[in-house]
């Protein structure tokens, strides 16, 4: 396919140019980059991704400075961006200075949140490179950083200036980085597209693109109607109060998309338990998550610690959790009220053990 361009609704009004393709970091985000008069490009990676892609962007931009962070959630702290700010001052970082996130979802937070708040502001271009980033991550301008206590509990909004979503680079995406960003993808169809979801339904992944332009419109789609998340735009947490305190307590062992997985399919159980959902939904549900490869329960975690984890969940109000939870395919509805014994009976479920070795390993649906 030629590269395609979405219009993704930016918070400061107007949109944000999406570009979707292959071979977008030779070709189109070098010479993107070279038409702006940027001072200065300083192209945010891991180390993982520096020698894949990020020395060979940094070698096609001029004026542009290659900033390498340890790979992994874990450093997605203020201690890390108050790194990247000291390089930045020393490299000589001005306000017409471009930050590029060359990454996955945890680049593209803490890149983001660092182009947020170093001189009150620098462009950003979002250059994800795994399918969750690109499915999810890059999308909506929220950026932030973890503390120890909870996950994005310090953050911006911050507008891209542009999205470059190069498709070439998942062909060396890790299996378990693909299914990661499944899980993203299946929730957009949970809340917003049925045909996604059925097709998922069918472990119908491929190519890669027709299962991505769908879940991308659906965000674009619920950003358009609610930037700042006063209200539909919460329905894009399905899963993750949950899929948030599991990481927390496995500190950070298991991955966002494997803990969003966990989570849809505790949503799933709590809306059936409530009378929301009927078993058929939250079996179709379960299904579908195993067929994709994706874990739905957390082996080693108490019920109790994850539910002291998510007392920490920024989306709370007045100290009460908030669920999205769905009806129906495609129909999410936001829920406050609930037991905590009930909740506590759900996440007995997702971590029993025998639960656990039955969705450990499931059969893989694409080679890595």
């Amino acid at each position: 396919m030629e590269h395609v361009t979405l219009n993704v609704p930016a918070t400061a009004g107007g949109t944000i140019p999406l570009y979707l393709g292959y071979d977008l970091l030779e070709t189109f985000l070098p010479s993107f980059l070279r038409q702006k008069d940027f001072s200065a490009v300083f192209i945010v990676t891991n180390e993982t991704l520096a020698p894949l892609y990020g020395e060979r962007l940094q070698e096609r931009v001029e004026n542009s400075h290659l900033l390498v962070v340890p790979d992994g959630e874990r450093y997605k702290t203020l201690e890390t961006a108050a790194w990247l700010y000291s390089r930045l001052l020393e490299l000589g970082a001005d306000r017409k200075s471009a930050l590029v996130a060359l990454g996955g979802g945890v680049i593209g937070d803490l890149t983001g949140f660092v182009a947020a708040t170093f001189l009150r502001g620098l462009p950003l271009i979002q250059a994800p490179t795994s399918l969750l980033a690109m499915a999810d991550a890059s999308l909506g301008s929220k950026v932030g950083v973890d503390l120890p206590q909870g996950k994005n509990l310090v953050g911006a909004f911050k507008d891209a200036i542009a999205i470059v979503s190069d498709l070439s680079v998942l062909r060396t995406l890790p299996q378990r980085e693909f299914k990661n960003g499944l899980a993203e993808i299946l929730k957009a169809g949970m809340i917003g597209d049925a045909e996604l979801f059925a097709r998922l339904e069918r472990g119908n992944v491929e190519p890669v693109e027709e299962i991505l332009l769908p879940a991308i419109k659906v965000k674009a789609n619920i950003l358009a109607k609610d930037p700042f998340e006063h209200g539909e735009r919460a329905y894009l947490n399905l899963g993750h109060t949950f899929g948030h305190a599991i990481e927390a307590v496995s500190q950070y062992q298991i991955p966002h998309g494997q803990a969003v997985a966990i989570g849809l399919r505790a949503a799933a159980l709590l809306a059936e338990r409530l009378g929301i959902a009927s078993g058929e939904v939250r079996a179709r549900v379960e299904r579908t998550l195993l067929g994709l490869g994706l874990a739905g329960a957390v082996g080693g975690a108490r019920a109790e610690a994850l539910l002291q984890a998510m007392e920490y969940d920024k989306k709370r109000q007045r100290r009460r959790l908030r669920f999205v939870l769905i009806q129906e395919i495609g129909v999410p509805l936001i829920v406050s009220e609930v037991p905590t014994s009930l909740l506590l009976e759900v996440l007995e479920v997702i971590c029993d053990q025998h639960s656990r070795s039955e969705w450990a390993e499931p059969e893989s649906v694409r080679d890595a």
